[in-house]
């Protein structure tokens, strides 16, 4: 596991330009990083938090909030959110070596993870939000929110040099 920060990047600010207007009560941001999406969130709904499992990365973030636990996906709460989102870490990697980036197998090994712990945690026709990659078998991850009993759309793509940039929204 890394311990640095991973800061915004292309993906963050793909995330940010669908999810600027959202607005609500409850908001939350798995994987908070940098805390660049959590702050944004902080602007639209009345209380936000965000999570991270990499405990130095969240005592160093950039854009500081309040509301910050360390924990798995949202394993650690007790709430129903309005709206969540999550930066996945979506790369299909054979091993994880960097938490915020690695995937595991077909880029899903970690994100089931992440949309086992969150789907306690969305409030009936609440909304979650997450990033995929053409890098990893983004089907599967739509198939099995899906199975979780979410309806589920694409509602951006972004091509870049290497990949192409997947957005998607689920709702419950």
């Amino acid at each position: 596991m890394k311990n640095e920060e991973y800061p915004p990047s292309e993906d963050t600010f793909f995330i940010v330009e669908n999810i600027e207007n959202e607005k609500g009560n409850f908001a939350l941001d798995v994987g908070s990083g940098s805390g660049y999406l959590t702050k944004l969130l902080t602007e639209n709904f009345s209380f936000v938090v965000g999570t991270d499992i990499n405990f130095p990365v969240l005592s160093k973030q950039t854009y500081k909030t309040q509301n910050l636990i360390c924990c798995n996906g949202s394993d650690a709460l007790n709430v129903k959110f309005d709206f969540i989102v999550c930066n996945l870490p979506y790369l299909a990697t054979d091993e994880i070596i960097d938490i915020a980036t690695d995937g595991g197998k077909d880029g899903f090994e970690i994100p089931k993870k992440i949309f086992d712990s969150v789907n306690n945690n969305l409030k009936e026709n609440g909304k979650f939000v997450f990033v995929t990659s053409s890098l990893s078998k983004y089907q599967k991850l739509i198939d099995y929110v899906e199975k979780l009993g979410m309806k589920t759309r694409i509602i951006a793509k972004k091509k870049l040099f290497f990949e192409e940039l997947i957005l998607v929204e689920a709702i419950r």
